[in-house]
């Protein structure tokens, strides 16, 4: 059964693995949600390609707006701002936050249409610990 489900997970993570070279967070967090989920090969069926397909658009979301740098972090000193500059970086930073909320509600939505309620409960349950998961992680590495 494990093995089944890894050739899943290895098959529908593959395409994004070609091109994306996922970085070794993103390994750690499939096989994170792995265990958590204990996904049935059916369940592994539809919810990877579900994933793929949210982590996928939030990265092109996120890549742009790095690209376009709109972040109060990139600034040094907001008196150096006119009121409309950052008025404007207000409203970039609430429109990429409204965009990253609709891409979760649209992926919440397929997650719904197609899987218990249970397993969508333990994938958000999972994704906060992960969270923790990561933060403990890196505090525990030498500096």
């Amino acid at each position: 059964m494990m093995k089944n489900l890894f050739i899943l997970i290895v098959l529908f993570c593959s395409p994004y693995l070609a091109t994306a070279q996922m970085p070794e967070i993103e390994s750690y967090k499939i096989a994170y949600l792995t265990q958590k989920l204990e996904l049935s090969t059916e369940e592994a069926r539809i919810f990877w390609p579900i994933y793929n397909g949210f982590q996928k658009e939030q990265s092109a979301l996120r890549d742009e707006r790095r690209q376009k740098m709109i972040s109060f972090r990139k600034i040094t000193e907001i008196d150096e701002l006119s009121d409309i500059e950052i008025q404007t970086l207000i409203a970039n930073e609430l429109s990429f936050k409204q965009r990253d909320l609709n891409l979760e509600r649209k992926y919440y939505a397929q997650l719904k249409a197609n899987l218990p309620i249970k397993i969508i409960g333990k994938y958000y349950r999972a994704q906060e610990t992960f969270k923790k998961e990561l933060l403990n992680r890196y505090r525990r590495q030498p500096n």
